[in-house]
């Protein structure tokens, strides 16, 4: 599907940039962006605006996730007129902010996939496999998708038996091998930097596979999982999960730490490139400039750079 460009509001103020944050468990879902036929996060949320609305509302996202990814900070935009961002409060003393923010969730409420209805512990308070986190008027220059300096993204890995933990299960990867956190650092450390990652993710044609990586590095946290963490100023299609594939190799002796830089360099895709699974990736984080100045600005240079490229983990 072909990605549609974000609508750039008119410099007489024609339309109103609105961020909307969402958090969301990628489980239900056939990942971020609409599929004829499939459930997604995408087209949950923009059936939720479409009703309150009266018309399509397009999403534009930080960065689209597959399937079973999941997002705790999430980042889109949507482009409103003034009259619809002011009715929203219905003529009462409500911030129309609170007002979309309330009314969204309900309605997104209505459109989640068969089966998955939010579970409801008190009437007032569903839970709900997709969460309105807040919801803001964007500053002039805002773009969810350009104006984005980096994403940051974790992956947890249980490789000790005493630490699969069943309630985590479905967040967690239980790993059949206990792995080296020092080997899983080592090899990780060469592909930090401005690099091109074919070797590691799925080219689309006229894209590029230059991007940043700044952070790849693995901890063990207090409870014995492992946490992997993933930032970079952007990511091209199965991205992380080739790079935490790959760090597995490493981490368990299959290969020596020096194979992952090999493989960068080599640009090469074979038999041993091998997804890790998609359930334990999390979209933690995604940063942009704290001056509004500069937000016009690195949304121009990206475009520049990353034309018709699809941020996919």
């Amino acid at each position: 599907m072909n990605e549609q460009m974000p609508v750039i509001p008119s410099v007489d103020g024609g339309h109103l940039r609105v961020r909307i944050d969402l958090a969301y468990d990628g489980g239900p879902f056939s990942g971020w962006a609409v599929q004829p036929g499939l459930p997604t996060v995408q087209g949950t949320v923009e059936s939720g605006l479409e009703l309150l609305f009266r018309r399509r509302v397009r999403l534009t996202v930080a960065g689209r996730t597959d399937a079973g990814v999941h997002a705790r900070g999430q980042v889109t935009h949507i482009d409103l007129e003034p009259g619809e961002w002011l009715a929203l409060s219905r003529g009462r003393d409500i911030d129309p902010a609170l007002a979309l923010k309330r009314r969204l969730q309900a309605t997104v409420n209505r459109y989640l996939p068969p089966g998955v209805a939010a579970r409801t512990a008190y009437a007032s308070n569903p839970a709900s496999p997709v969460v309105v986190r807040a919801v803001r008027l964007a500053p002039a220059g805002f773009d969810a998708r350009f104006s984005a300096l980096w994403r940051r993204y974790s992956y947890r890995i249980a490789d000790r038996l005493d630490d699969q933990d069943p309630l985590h299960r479905s967040t967690v990867l239980w790993h059949s091998e206990e792995l080296d956190e020092g080997l899983l650092n080592e090899g990780a450390r060469p592909l930090l930097g401005l690099q091109d990652f074919r070797a590691f993710c799925k080219p689309r044609v006229g894209a590029t596979t230059v991007r940043e990586l700044q952070r790849f590095e693995f901890e063990r946290e207090p409870d014995g999982v492992l946490r992997a963490t993933i930032q970079a100023d952007a990511f091209c299609h199965n991205m992380v999960r080739a790079l935490i594939g790959g760090a597995l190799r490493v981490g368990s002796g299959e290969e020596p730490p020096e194979w992952m830089g090999e493989r960068l360099r080599s640009r090469q895709k074979d038999s041993r490139s091998v997804l890790a699974p998609a359930h334990p990736l999390v979209l933690e984080e995604v940063r942009y400039p704290d001056d509004a100045a500069e937000l016009a600005l690195r949304a121009e240079l990206t475009r520049a750079k990353r034309d018709h490229v699809r941020d996919d983990a």
